[in-house]
């Protein structure tokens, strides 16, 4: 939502819990329809292929003929028609309106979660504050701050990220433990030793006699040397 939004404040002013990413995370998996207050909202939700049915009933003319006969809001209309259709459990999306967020509340909706972030001066903050003491699981604000592009951003967030606990790290076999336990012992390295020089002439060549001149090279009893050029 900071990236969507290119506003850091974002990273204090968002109210969410653990519990509740992880059940609405859940329900998307388990193909929960998806239900938003706009069609902007519907329209930024990008892996639709991934998830339940998408459903915007504000431009229904059942929407309209509701409002007008109840003196509501068409978001608030469209909330409860939709609702008689899909009951509970579903993934509640709104990032317009804050009349459809009250009217969630107003008609005792248990959804898998709500993702209310409506934007503007007037009831948006009043709305979430309301959501928030309700104790319905939830992604909101404090603030006056949202809009559809952070409402469909909070949604595709949870379809993109894994929530799972990490799991420790395989280590593999001790080489040395899993060989003792079938029986067989490790290989210790062998260091060969270089055997030492002896100055002791080997048998069969006499020592030169004290007074006895070794020949020299050239002598014609001298060894023949390799000429190493």
């Amino acid at each position: 939502m900071v990236h969507a939004s290119a506003d850091p404040d974002y990273a204090t002013d968002l109210v969410c819990t653990e519990i509740a990413l992880r059940g609405g995370q859940q329900a998307l998996l388990d193909g929960a329809p998806i239900i938003t207050d706009v069609r902007m909202v519907a329209s930024g939700i990008t892996a639709r292929h991934a998830v339940g049915e998408v459903i915007c009933l504000i431009d229904d003319p059942r929407t309209a003929r509701l409002a007008a006969e109840e003196g509501i809001t068409r978001a608030a209309a469209g909330v409860r028609l939709t609702h008689e259709e899909v009951g509970d459990g579903a993934i509640w999306v709104i990032g317009n309106a804050p009349t459809a967020v009250l009217e969630i509340l107003a008609i005792g909706v248990r959804p898998a979660l709500v993702i209310g972030l409506p934007v503007g001066f007037i009831a948006a903050a009043e709305s979430k504050a309301q959501l928030l003491r309700s104790g319905l699981p939830s992604v909101t604000n404090r603030s006056a701050k949202g809009g559809s592009s952070l409402a469909a951003a909070a949604l595709n967030a949870l379809l993109y990220a894994d929530l799972r606990s990490p799991e420790p790290a395989h280590r593999g076999p001790d080489p040395a433990h899993s060989s003792q336990e079938q029986g067989h012992s490790v290989p210790r390295p062998v260091h060969s030793r270089p055997e030492p020089t002896s100055s002791v002439p080997e048998v069969g060549h006499p020592v030169p006699e004290v007074g006895h001149s070794v020949p020299e090279v050239g002598h014609p009893g001298s060894v023949r040397q390799e000429d190493e050029r």
